[in-house]
């Protein structure tokens, strides 16, 4: 199985810009597809973007559609979330995920039950 451990979270104004990465081992991160999600102090767990194995699609929620830009090095083992135009209300943990469910993934990718494997989390901060 995968593991994932995010890194690239801390404090942050806003308007400013931070970059996520996720970096997998014990699997080749190909066999993938990955997504980001976060959760903020009592709020449900909800989706940010994701990206297919090849990561020939991307997908976004409409809160980050336009400032999160999300990308993936397969030969690195490593998934990205760059994090522009930082807002206070993105401030929360983010969660990189991963994907081997053989389900239509244009369909399902927002789905938090459809990833298997999580790493840890990082927290992210933007200041007012």
């Amino acid at each position: 199985q995968v593991q994932l451990v995010e890194s690239g979270g801390g404090l942050a104004q806003a308007g400013g810009s931070l970059r996520l990465s996720c970096a997998a081992s014990g699997r080749t991160l190909s066999n993938y597809n990955m997504a980001w999600f976060r959760q903020a102090p009592g709020k449900e767990r909800e989706f940010v973007a994701a990206i297919s194995r090849s990561g020939g699609s991307t997908y976004y929620a409409d809160s980050v559609k336009g400032r999160f830009p999300i990308s993936r090095d397969n030969a690195k083992n490593t998934v990205y979330l760059q994090m522009n135009s930082l807002k206070p209300e993105d401030t929360a943990v983010y969660y990189c995920a991963a994907s081997d469910s053989p389900t239509i993934y244009s369909r399902t990718y927002y789905r938090a039950g459809l990833y298997g494997y999580w790493g840890q989390g990082t927290q992210v901060t933007v200041s007012s």
